[in-house]
């Protein structure tokens, strides 16, 4: 991002997307937090601008977080049409506007073919892992996360 559009735009956008990755047997993708290892999550990404589609966003993290290319890859993305709105932990809320304490997240699945590549964006994770669906939401550490991959069996029947 130029220095140009940091200053535009010095916080981030209180509204953000959910990408639960799996394969069709339900294996799903797992990345750990570089900022907090230990921290296992599944794709997620603040819209860029206010008017950025989550869709939009959905796509763009997904190829910066993971090296896929939904429009490459014999992909499926699905909008869940589930929001969260949850509470900002207190170590990230320096991000956003002062006097924003909530962001609304925007779910969505991505269905790939097992074996799919998945190239880390280093600043962001450390390693990745394919655990089928009841681990990786054990895994999770943020509660709307675990939620989310509960809930793949129903969105991806």
């Amino acid at each position: 991002m130029s220095e140009s559009a940091v200053q535009a735009r010095p916080y981030k956008i209180p509204e953000s997307v959910l990408v639960v990755i799996h394969t069709p047997a339900l294996d799903v993708l797992m990345l750990e937090r570089a900022d907090r290892p230990g921290f296992w999550q599944s794709v997620t990404g603040s819209l860029d601008a206010p008017d950025e589609a989550p869709a939009e966003t959905a796509r763009r993290e997904v190829l910066e977080e993971t090296g896929m290319d939904i429009a490459a890859l014999d992909a499926r993305l699905r909008d869940w049409q589930l929001s969260n709105v949850y509470e900002i932990y207190p170590v990230w809320r320096h991000r956003y506007a002062p006097g924003v304490t909530h962001n609304t997240e925007h779910v969505f699945g991505l269905t790939v073919p097992a074996g799919t590549p998945v190239r880390l964006a280093p600043r962001e994770h450390l390693r990745y892992r394919w655990l089928p669906w009841r681990e990786a939401a054990d895994l999770c550490f943020s509660p709307s996360n675990a939620e989310a991959v509960l809930q793949l069996p129903r969105f991806a029947a």
